[in-house]
């Protein structure tokens, strides 16, 4: 038998194991109800907080940890068999552990997980597919590991295209958590603990909101739009008054930890022109929204009809597994080929862009584009709905009420507040229903915006109609009663 054969045998037989052990996991879930776990709940978090550091957040941890052993789809399952409806993780973009994604990921592994300055077939086909949902001025890639790699090394690029060195954020952003992207990061480095990382050469913008931001009461929404963006250009020009100009502005095609903010149309052209005059490059942060979950575009700058000189992605990508990219175009990338070589060791590697191509797989099979685009509309009607006709009713029964929701596909945001027109945030209100949604409706969601007071609704693309609306039904039964004494012991409750 020659040495071709041998390697075939033995990666079908090793693939052969893993797909087992795969359908395994699956069954357990969809035919038991209990799973087998060595070390109990308490066990296990009384070691999390032994041996590693309280800066690493445990989510609930005030009320009960979740203690999450398998995964399958919309669901995750704890240490007792109880499932819970994910509508937070945008991380399994197709579906935690979707047979193909898993399968294609085991065959990989099993073959070769060899580094990138090897040839590969995989790595290149990802390319090609890649850049197939792109303009055609964007057509270079780099392969990494996650969101926060990608936008550092967007920053290096914009850098050395430009020969600047300053960048423009938006406030609330969020961009990774390596030296550079914590500075472009007003989400880390504006909270406690974050001061040192706040940077001359950094420039903060308001956030475009058109909810409760800076120009969010002006009657004329163009001209909001206009005073947000002219603060990029003020921006540029203080830059250039430093002697450092602008190198890069950097934006979040829709902010999650923002609250779920999106552009105002018209918002990035104006902004982009304002960047490009002043000789820096702009860079579209797609690692929340990116790979359909927009619904209405691929990206989310492709609803705005502009074109970044820069995207950078991450968390979809590999559905759990670390993959994330660069992509620009040929003349940025040829100033980067200046003689330094970028290598990373484990960026693209095979297994990765194993996790990449099946993802762009189930994304097109299963079009889950557009089931973004319909179950991410019905969820916004339902809710846009109760606002309207019922807000009022709920709102002199209720604490809180919904104060706006916003969003687009599978990226929705719902702010909760006391009152409507004074736009006081409801934060203890929203934590006290997502400790609930968990506790009564085996439900997982997510809180975010600057004021804590946001649901961010970002689910596995999977997320059903049925899921949509038990989801609301739960919400809105469960916000009516929440109780007085419930918010003042959260207030009271250390955090």
């Amino acid at each position: 038998m020659d040495t071709t054969s041998t390697l075939s045998i033995g990666a079908a037989l090793l693939t052969g194991v893993a797909i087992g052990v795969h359908w395994k996991r699956i069954s357990s879930f969809f035919f038991t109800t209990t799973t087998t776990t060595t070390t109990n709940k308490q066990t296990t978090l009384s070691k999390r907080l032994k041996y590693f550091s309280e800066a690493q957040s445990i989510s609930y941890k005030n009320t009960e940890p979740l203690m999450a052993l398998q995964t399958s789809m919309q669901y995750v399952i704890d240490s007792t068999g109880t499932s819970f409806l994910d509508s937070r993780n945008n991380v399994g973009h197709v579906g935690w552990c979707h047979p193909h994604v898993v399968q294609a990921i085991q065959e990989q592994v099993a073959l070769c997980p060899a580094n990138s300055r090897y040839l590969h077939p995989k790595r290149a086909l990802l390319a090609e597919r890649l850049l197939a949902h792109f303009p055609k001025e964007l057509c270079v890639v780099f392969l990494v590991n996650s969101g926060s790699e990608a936008n550092d090394l967007a920053l290096r690029l914009a850098r050395t295209h430009t020969q600047h060195h300053d960048a423009i954020v938006v406030d609330h952003a969020y961009h990774g958590h390596t030296n550079a992207t914590l500075s472009l990061s007003p989400y880390k480095y504006n909270h406690k603990g974050g001061e040192r990382y706040k940077q001359e050469w950094v420039h903060k913008v308001s956030c475009p909101d058109m909810y409760r931001g800076k120009h969010a009461n002006m009657a004329n929404k163009q001209q909001a739009t206009m005073e947000y963006s002219n603060e990029v250009q003020q921006a540029c020009q203080q830059s250039t008054t430093h002697g450092k100009k602008v190198a890069a502005f950097f934006i979040e095609s829709g902010m999650s930890v923002g609250g779920v903010i999106l552009p105002p149309e018209g918002y990035l052209e104006q902004c982009y022109t304002h960047v490009r005059n002043s000789g820096g490059v702009c860079i579209a942060d797609e690692v929340q929204t990116g790979f359909g979950r927009f619904g209405s575009s691929f990206w989310g700058f492709q609803q705005q009809g502009v074109v970044p000189d820069i995207v950078t992605m991450g968390k979809p990508f590999g559905n759990g597994f670390p993959l994330a990219a660069v992509v620009t175009t040929k003349e940025i990338a040829a100033s980067f080929s200046n003689g330094l070589e970028y290598f990373n060791t484990f960026g693209g590697n095979p297994v990765a862009c194993a996790a990449g191509l099946a993802v762009l797989d189930v994304l097109e099979s299963e079009q889950l584009q557009q089931h973004a685009l319909n179950v991410g509309n019905h969820i916004m009607q339902r809710l846009r709905r109760f606002v309207a006709q019922e807000a009022q009713e709920a709102q002199g029964s209720s604490l809180a009420t919904i104060g706006d929701v916003r969003g687009c596909g599978l990226f929705i945001g719902i702010e909760l507040v006391r009152d409507t027109t004074t736009k006081e945030p409801a934060t203890a209100e929203t934590s006290i229903l997502c400790s609930r949604l968990k506790k009564e409706n085996r439900i997982l969601t997510s809180i975010d915006g600057p004021h804590d007071n946001v649901i961010v609704i970002k689910p596995p693309m999977c997320f059903t109609l049925e899921n949509a609306d038990a989801l609301i039904d739960a919400m809105l039964k469960t916000l009516p009663k929440i109780t007085q004494e419930e918010v003042l012991q959260f207030i009271h409750t250390p955090t």
